[in-house]
């Protein structure tokens, strides 16, 4: 139930933060504002200051617990999904719901957005990855390659691209109209709950069996498998 906030170059604890009851779900840095925001299985989002250590804003509205959040990286809104199948949109400063975007048919478990069309794009455990309109609130596509839940999703920060995780692959796609690219024949054989990509198109993906593979982005190939519990 806690966050800790750590100096990278020395691996030291700055802060420990408290507020949340149940597990933590999801966490997102501001890089427009000193705030970091939170959600978790207690049905709470929260933004924090950063300069004051404290809890300023709260997000009302997920009806059982949120399992994803990110945050848009031109105007001051953010998105959270949760176990309740919807995709939530909040304006930042307000604390008002802007939309909900439904169309999952389970949790929707990881989201990113981006500042063009689609500006937001949800993986739920229903298997699909939905592309949102967000001006109009509605589906602009529905991808339906994965088998089992999309759990995590990582946009690639100079590329139109991007990568989804998922218990039965990893698969790339490319951006605004979601062609597939690739698959990424993983022997992990984990779920993979979370994916992350650098600007050196070095990916790395985490399983639930404690493994964490890197690969290069490009050729798809996995040039540091690590091994599991």
């Amino acid at each position: 139930f806690l966050q800790k906030i750590w100096d990278v170059a020395t691996g030291r604890l700055k802060l420990t933060l408290t507020g949340h009851i149940e597990q933590i779900r999801g966490l997102a840095v501001s890089q427009r504002h000193t705030y970091l925001f939170s959600a978790g299985d207690d049905k709470q989002v929260k933004c924090w200051d950063l300069e004051q250590n404290k809890v300023i804003r709260s997000y009302h509205g997920h009806l059982s617990g949120v399992y994803c959040l990110a945050l848009h990286p031109s105007i001051d809104i953010l998105l959270t999904g949760g176990r309740d199948s919807v995709c939530r949109v909040w304006d930042i400063r307000t604390k008002a719901m802007v939309c909900a975007l439904s169309g999952h048919d389970n949790t929707v478990c990881s989201v990113f957005a981006r500042p063009t069309d689609p500006q937001v794009v949800t993986g739920s455990h229903d298997t699909t990855i939905r592309f949102w309109d967000l001006v109009a609130g509605k589906t602009m596509l529905t991808l339906t390659h994965h088998k089992k839940s999309v759990r995590a999703l990582a946009l690639h920060p100079k590329e139109h691209t991007f990568v989804s995780g998922s218990a039965d692959n990893i698969k790339k796609f490319s951006l605004p109209k979601g062609e597939f690219l690739h698959n990424m024949l993983s022997q992990q054989k984990s779920i993979v709950n979370a994916v992350a990509v650098n600007e050196d198109g070095i990916l790395a993906t985490a399983g639930d069996n404690g493994s964490l593979w890197f690969w290069d982005w490009k050729s798809v190939h996995c040039f540091q498998p690590g091994p599991g519990n």
